[in-house]
């Protein structure tokens, strides 16, 4: 396999600077939501605060790749002497789980970094992040090159993996014969 030069943006969370203000998931739901900033939804976003009020932790995840399985293990991690569920942590948008999915649809969802035309200086909850939570870096590596997989087919596979192949096939049929 060639390697490439390939550009990695990553966001950087300090969950300490999280004051909890879910300014993130508002901008990144209008920012998605068609036409831009017609509509604001935060479980449309592709970024979720993770709220535990007792310990009073504010933690930012950012929706990942789709998983068409749930998680084997359940496992369990202690941190500063409190129990944390792992699935709570979890980036993927699931079969387990309604979190990174599209609420009308239950399509999976993923952070794009909002990669728009024109392209965008950072992604909007970094930008609009009023204390520091969120920091944007963008580096380049040398990698292997991939072949990489679309949201549309990242989309139907979900379909298929909830409704079947069957199913979706008769679908697509009755609706191309529409006019």
């Amino acid at each position: 396999m060639a390697k490439i030069k390939k550009k990695i943006k990553t966001i950087t969370v300090d969950a300490d600077k999280c004051n909890g203000c879910r300014g993130c998931e508002i901008v990144c739901s209008g920012f998605h939501s068609i036409p831009k900033y017609s509509t604001i939804n935060p479980a449309r976003s592709r970024i979720q605060v993770v709220f535990r009020p007792l310990e009073d932790i504010w933690l930012p995840i950012f929706a990942g790749e789709y998983s068409p399985a749930e998680c084997m293990g359940r496992e369990k991690y202690l941190i500063d002497e409190k129990n944390y569920d792992e699935c709570e942590f979890c980036r993927a948008s699931c079969p387990a789980r309604d979190r990174f999915k599209e609420p009308d649809s239950g399509l999976p969802l993923r952070c794009d970094m909002c990669e728009d035309e024109p392209e965008l200086e950072q992604p909007k909850c970094v930008e609009w992040c009023i204390n520091d939570v969120l920091v944007y870096e963008v580096r380049e590596e040398e990698v292997d090159e991939e072949e990489s997989i679309d949201d549309v087919e990242i989309g139907l596979q979900s379909l298929v993996d909830k409704h079947g192949l069957k199913k979706i096939v008769e679908t697509f049929t009755r609706m191309s014969q529409k006019d």
